[in-house]
């Protein structure tokens, strides 16, 4: 296999001893490289995560080297024949010969002047995932001459720290605040159905540039949630909620509300050790809050996980459907989009992170409108929510009073 130097419609999984990625030994110029040709990959270019499937990836031509760039073997191996249990199969085997701990090092995209290079952050049998370190491309020169390869290499020890980590690579802008967009699906559906028909467009690639997290893309939660209204101290208003953990206590949930509905101060504090009986004397003697229980409540809402490829954050798009544990007749449903973290270990900006929010924001609007979900953006909280239910029914239980 020889590069034309275009790269035109293909990429490259490169494979190399792990030992290249965890430092556990030297990097050797007798060390084997292998130079897997595989279709484009990037969902968007340059990309910022980019998956692979074995499965999908066909008949691949493969060039084996050592790291210095002398020629030891070339053939062709089905994409689904690669691995057998994360270990060389068979074909890859009869040219590879003995490569101690062969996996995937990154994935290679190229561009002027050389190549991106995505460093391998997950992998399994199945499939795995790579994330962009360079700023800018690197090696220039046909594949095979390995120019790229210190420069990739030198990119993963600079962030090896971040890469090996058991977190593979998450950090969170902005945080401890909560960014998020409502709107409220009313008449309420059926909120199954609907997480399942907005999941497979995004497996279809209709959100452009966005695609199911990887290996994380939907969640189920069943709660039930203890509200109190905080009307006090001034500095304090919003909301605290007690949600139980299904290991021991409860997780306290506030919020804090300001002018700014869509970025809102939140804090979550796990391992509340106390009663139902005791939330309301919990807030008032510990924390020193005014507070006014609500109607307690339960939850059912279905997380989907939308990753952008090109920058790498990850936002949650909820269906949410809440109904009064006294009065299950009484229902806020509701669709939510919220930023969750960032896979990247390249610097971005909270411009950008917002950004990339509202351009989502935006196809989530004309999704839900064209299917008759909802119209547009609501600032109507589950807070709001109780305390209008609480007016109009003062008859029902509220959170400490069940």
């Amino acid at each position: 296999m020889r590069d034309d130097g275009t790269g035109a419609g293909a990429g490259w999984v490169v494979l190399g001893g792990v030992h290249l990625l965890n430092r556990s030994a030297p990097a050797r110029d007798e060390d084997t490289i292998v130079l897997v040709r595989v279709p484009e990959l990037e969902v968007c270019r340059p990309a910022t995560t980019v998956t692979v499937s074995w499965q999908t990836l066909g008949l691949c031509p493969v060039d084996v080297r050592t790291a210095d760039g002398t020629p030891l073997a070339s053939g062709v191996v089905d994409g689904a024949a690669l691995w057998s249990h994360a270990m060389p199969g068979p074909a890859l085997r009869q040219l590879v010969g003995t490569a101690p701990g062969l996996v995937p090092l990154c994935y290679l995209a190229r561009y002027p002047g050389g190549f991106h290079v995505y460093a391998q952050i997950r992998f399994h049998p199945e499939d795995a995932c790579f994330v962009r370190t360079t700023q800018e491309p690197v090696g220039a020169g046909p594949v095979e001459e390995l120019r790229w390869l210190r420069p990739a290499l030198t990119a993963h020890s600079d962030h090896g720290r971040a890469l090996n980590n058991h977190r593979r690579y998450f950090r969170t802008h902005l945080s401890g605040t909560e960014l998020e967009v409502k709107y409220t699906l009313d008449p309420a559906p059926d909120i199954w159905t609907a997480s399942m028909s907005l999941l497979k467009a995004l497996r279809n690639g209709e959100l452009e540039g966005c695609r199911p997290e990887y290996r994380d893309e939907f969640q189920i939660n069943h709660t039930e949630n203890h509200l109190f209204d905080v009307t006090g101290p001034d500095e304090e208003i919003g909301y605290a909620s007690f949600i139980p953990t299904v290991t021991a206590g409860h997780v306290l949930k506030r919020k804090w509300y300001t002018e700014d509905a869509f970025a809102r101060r939140e804090e979550l504090t796990p391992g509340i050790d106390v009663r139902p009986d005791g939330f309301e004397a919990y807030l008032r003697d510990e924390l020193g809050l005014e507070v006014a229980p609500l109607p307690a409540f339960a939850r059912v809402r279905y997380d989907i996980q939308c990753e952008s490829m090109g920058t790498g954050h990850i936002f949650g798009i909820f269906f949410d459907r809440c109904s009064l544990l006294a009065a299950p007749d009484i229902v806020l449903s509701q669709c939510e989009l919220e930023y969750l973290r960032s896979r990247s270990v390249l610097d971005t900006t909270h411009d950008e992170l917002l950004a990339e929010m509202e351009r989502i924001t935006r196809w989530l609007g004309d999704y839900l409108a064209a299917r008759g979900l909802a119209t547009e953006r609501t600032y109507y909280s589950k807070r709001t929510f109780l305390r209008d239910v609480v007016a109009r029914r003062p008859d029902l239980p509220t959170a400490c009073r069940r």
